[in-house]
């Protein structure tokens, strides 16, 4: 009973946490969670292999192999390789370049970006399995989750920091101290060693900066469990302790969330992905303006005025008013609302740019767009009111937070955005190579095969 007071009060939160990460093992993990697990691996690398041609992924790439170094993991997307964390930071960059990556709301953020591009950089290092790979990437995945309830939602939506970045690096990190076996006290001290380094903030939404935090995530997680298992310290209560990661990055630090069993029994299994390229506090607005469309065949012209509901943190994260730029477009929930009533296709990357933001069709009905913002509504609905100009209203809503029902069928839809990314940059046969060897990723005996294939 003491030790459960003890967590309650925030005692021995971050060891408790590391614990049940690090004795996670293969065979606790039941077929459910694994088919997740393999989704979030495909729909990462796959963002990952789409990304890596973009401007900020190729200026990283620039500066890191410039830093050289030890070539021991592949670049995804490119030729040649660099050493493992300088892998980790730009891929992680890459597979989150186009914002079309999985997303969790318990952190909130976006989860696989944060702890893949590492644990794939250390497992080619150290030739590990499949099996022990998914099993380090289900440990790591659940930890940041519980981290991310545990400071929510005064971390995220009140002091504006991004937890794909802060919450993120304790993914990363105890994703790679599984992986490298790292005993009970070095587990902890590589979370100690994350939790000094976490950053990033949501201010910076719309430049290079926000595909970097996923990056810096993976970097910082790599360099973690590292450090530690040469003998690196920290404090091994960076969660709880006075001046810890808790208290100096949220108002809100409830450490009873910590061991609390997610919907379905598995954070994984509560996994979003993306089907529309662009921040997912648009995904909902987006559904919900092609559902007019289609039922009620509406054209621009038709349209007089557009009343947007959605929960009033969209304002923060997704509100460029006039966007200029494709990253930008991406954020913006008024463009993309009117892409949607238009028909434009949001799923595909060329749709961000910049003649799209400046189409005229699509600017006249951006700026009809009025925002409704509001409390105590799910961050992932939307409801649009059309004002017609034949003086009728229409009306319909979405909520873009409720995971698949059907993982098979999900299964396949991931397929196909699979290789709608990876055809043009690896070719076909070896996108559908991909796909048939992480469809079997617990099987493989050596990740490097894998890696191999996501070379350009």
């Amino acid at each position: 009973m003491n030790a459960i007071n003890d967590i309650q009060a925030g005692k021995g939160l971050t060891r408790a946490l590391a614990e049940q990460a690090r004795t996670l093992r293969f065979e606790d993990i039941p077929a459910e969670p694994r088919m997740w697990a393999r989704q979030c691996i495909l729909d990462a690398i796959g963002c990952t292999v789409a990304g890596a041609s973009d401007e900020l992924v190729e200026i990283l790439l620039a500066e890191m192999r410039e830093q050289g170094g030890a070539e021991s993991a592949v670049v995804i997307g490119h030729k040649g390789r660099l050493p493992a964390p300088s892998a980790a930071i730009v891929n992680g960059a890459a597979a989150h370049a186009l914002d079309f990556d999985d997303v969790n709301l318990a952190m909130p953020g976006h989860p696989s970006v944060a702890i893949l591009p590492a644990l794939l950089a250390l497992a080619e290092e150290r030739g590990s399995s499949g099996a022990e790979v998914l099993t380090a990437f289900v440990a790591g995945y659940e930890l940041q989750c519980r981290i991310g309830k545990v400071i929510a939602p005064g971390h995220y939506d009140g002091l504006g920091f991004h937890s794909t970045a802060t919450v993120g690096s304790f993914g990363a990190a105890a994703a790679c101290a599984h992986l490298m076996g790292l005993d009970a006290e070095k587990f902890a001290t590589a979370l100690g060693i994350a939790g000094t380094q976490a950053a990033g903030l949501k201010s910076m939404f719309g430049t290079m900066c926000k595909p970097l935090h996923a990056g810096k995530a993976s970097y910082h997680g790599y360099m973690a469990a590292k450090l530690a298992a040469r003998g690196f310290t920290s404090r091994t209560d960076v969660l709880e302790c006075g001046q810890g990661f808790a208290r100096t990055h949220s108002p809100d630090f409830n450490p009873d969330r910590a061991f609390a069993t997610p919907p379905n029994g598995w954070y994984v299994c509560n996994n979003l992905f993306k089907y529309h390229a662009a921040c997912y506090m648009t995904h909902a607005s987006i559904e919900a303006a092609r559902k007019l469309r289609e039922q009620h065949g509406i054209a621009a012209d038709d349209v007089e005025r557009i009343e947007v509901l959605v929960e009033e943190g969209c304002d923060r994260i997704c509100n460029i008013p006039q966007p200029r730029t494709g990253l930008e477009a991406k954020f913006s929930l008024r463009l993309t609302t009117a892409m949607g009533l238009s028909g434009v296709d949001t799923s595909r990357l060329s749709t961000y740019s910049e003649e799209v933001a400046a189409d005229p069709v699509l600017v006249g009905l951006r700026d009809k767009v009025s925002f409704d913002f509001r409390t105590g509504i799910p961050s992932t609905f939307s409801e649009i009111t059309l004002q017609l100009r034949n003086g009728s209203k229409v009306s319909a809503q979405h909520d873009a937070g409720k995971p698949a029902s059907d993982a098979v069928a999900q299964g396949k839809r991931l397929e196909a955005k699979f290789a709608a990314l990876v055809d043009p940059v690896l070719g076909t046969e070896k996108a559908a190579k991909l796909i048939v060897e992480i469809g079997r990723f617990e099987s493989l005996p050596n990740v490097r095969v894998l890696m191999a294939l996501c070379e350009a």
